[in-house]
């Protein structure tokens, strides 16, 4: 660790005028993409999600909050309340960073119930007697009015021997009554482990074990562990972080032993093949469905936008099932009702490009239906203009499923990707694609395989063209327009 002094760079909202904190809502309120049917903060960038739950009747939704952007500035705990998972309101930040152990940040955590009120168990950063910036993981009680209670000093001692003081992240669940709670760790020759605590009481953790996974050289560092049950498979989420900084947010399915904590398991799978998805977290709807929401970001700095263009939002939350052994995302049912001026057509496409009109737009939900396919390859451009367009593809003889976002608009500086493919295990039947103004999700038959990517066209580009590459596919499209989720300030 290194001593910390670029004290400079952490600016705090409660220090800023209201001028240019108003000034700084209306850049987002005016900017083209500003997204509507995605959860993102009035200003500033949201952080990985760090808190979801459903708790009395309400939904509770949290994430880091970095209210001037940088990702090495501070960082609070910014929340929303919604009865029906769909329209938000936000309660703005409920966890500030006001304490010895926080006051350089907020970081990922856990939301549980304990004595039948809302605790957060959490990662701040703060200095140290020697100068030190270190994680520390708190513990708060949050009340009534929305108020955090912090404990007065951490409640996880020191990481064990043989590990690196940077535990984080930490994601709490109950099992034979007792919490378990899930830390982000390294090892001290820089491999990411997941490390297991339990407590009878949450102002009190003890250390188990490690989870000894099959992974080995995997990633140098573990951050944002999740863990949950579905159909008697036991599902282990986590973030791998690589020396060349790419970041792989994905999940092992199989048997994790609560003796030894010894997991076997099958090969770890990407959660979304597409771009800019990371962090994700889970939790229980009131239905009793595990939902999982995650951070989607733009890849780098884009150097024609401002930073309240390209900030990052959350992802939609998806609703996931096992099924043939295998983990399925579907958006949440809860997000139909969102839909409005429904339009269908069936028709065939063919090698010659063709507008669908009336169709055009800029927020929607579309359903492509492959009724039946004689092409070798097929081509949906949606958001297209002379300029624009974002292209997905299907190959018919290897089944896969391509996302191109090299037309997309403006681009991050740098080495990054703009083409994606995921092969599917049966021919493509349907696509389901949510566009917001600067976003893409995409749902391969039913939920099988998922990309998302953030894009950023321009404002005119709202054209939908499908063709073929030879031969001919029967296609039918169902759109409908989506109404904003946001009841913010």
């Amino acid at each position: 660790m290194q001593p910390w002094t670029n004290e400079a760079s952490f600016q705090r909202v409660e220090n800023t005028s209201a001028e240019t904190l108003s000034e700084m809502k209306q850049r987002v309120s005016q900017s083209l993409y500003t997204q509507t049917f995605h959860l993102q903060p009035p200003f500033g960038a949201a952080g990985k999600p760090n808190g979801m739950i459903f708790y009395k009747g309400k939904y509770y939704i949290s994430h880091e909050w970095y209210p001037f952007y940088s990702n090495q500035g501070l960082s609070y705990g910014y929340q929303y309340e919604s009865t029906d998972l769909v329209h938000f309101n936000a309660d703005g930040s409920v966890l500030k960073p006001d304490s010895q152990y926080d006051n350089y940040g907020i970081k990922g955590g856990s939301t549980f119930v304990y004595q039948n009120n809302l605790h957060f168990l959490y990662t701040g950063f703060g200095l140290s007697h020697e100068k030190l910036l270190l994680p520390y993981q708190l513990l708060a009680f949050i009340n009534n009015h929305h108020q955090a209670n912090k404990s007065p000093k951490p409640v996880v001692e020191n990481p064990p021997e043989g590990f690196l003081p940077s535990l984080q992240d930490p994601s709490v669940f109950e099992k034979n009554n007792q919490f378990y709670a899930l830390f982000g760790g390294q090892t001290e020759d820089f491999q990411g482990r997941i490390l297991v605590y339990h407590a009878e009481n949450p102002l009190n953790w003890q250390f188990l074990n490690p989870i000894k996974t099959q992974l080995t050289d995997f990633g140098n560092a573990w951050t944002s562990p999740d863990y949950f049950t579905l159909n008697g498979y036991d599902i282990l989420m986590f973030t791998a972080h690589h020396e060349d900084e790419t970041t792989q947010s994905g999940f092992l399915i199989g048997h994790l032993d609560f003796n030894d904590f010894l997991m076997n398991h099958g090969d770890f799978k990407l959660l979304d093949e597409g771009f800019g998805f990371t962090s994700p977290q889970t939790f229980v709807d009131e239905s009793g469905n595990t939902v999982l929401i995650g951070l989607l970001a733009a890849q780098g700095n884009i150097e024609t936008l401002n930073q309240a263009d390209s900030a990052p939002c959350l992802s939609l939350p998806r609703t996931l099932s096992i099924e043939e052994g295998k983990l399925y995302q579907r958006p949440h049912h809860a997000y139909k009702s969102l839909r409005y001026n429904e339009e269908t057509a069936l028709g065939y496409a063919n090698k010659f490009m063709k507008q669908l009109h009336p169709y055009e737009g800029e927020q929607f939900e579309m359903c492509i239906d492959i009724l039946e396919n004689e092409a070798t390859e097929i081509y949906f451009e949606l958001r297209t203009s002379k300029n624009n367009a974002t292209l997905i593809t299907y190959n018919t003889h290897s089944r896969l499923v391509t996302l191109d976002c090299s037309e997309s608009g403006a681009l991050p500086q740098g080495d990054f990707g703009t083409k994606c493919s995921v092969q599917l295990a049966k021919p493509l039947e349907q696509l389901r694609i949510f566009v917001d103004s600067s976003s893409i999700e995409i749902f391969c038959n039913n939920g099988e395989r998922v990309m998302s990517s953030r894009i950023f066209p321009s404002k005119n580009s709202k054209g939908i063209r499908a063709a073929t590459e030879s031969g001919q596919v029967y296609l039918k499209f169902t759109k409908y327009n989506l109404k904003s989720i946001f009841g913010l300030e």
